[in-house]
């Protein structure tokens, strides 16, 4: 099980700031990625949303441990 963070408008689409869900042992960013598009198809509307591993943001390919925090980054408009 890990605990994900959610800020901005992923915080209202997932229905709330913090948030768990299983994942299998050998599971990466992108398995997340896809997971949450999947169960928040808001999420896959957006026109991009970022991965945070430990406060880095992770790449597709970075593997997932339960210890890990994970935040889930929405896009960031700028004026």
């Amino acid at each position: 099980m890990i605990t994900i963070r959610a800020f901005g408008i992923a915080k209202e689409i997932c229905g709330g700031s913090t948030f768990q869900m299983e994942l299998s042992d050998k599971a990466t960013a992108g398995d997340l990625k896809q997971t949450l598009s999947e169960q928040y198809p808001r999420l896959g509307d957006l026109a991009s949303f970022l991965l945070a591993v430990n406060e880095e943001f992770a790449s597709a390919d970075t593997t997932l441990r339960s210890s890990d925090e994970i935040a889930i980054i929405p896009p960031v408009s700028g004026g």
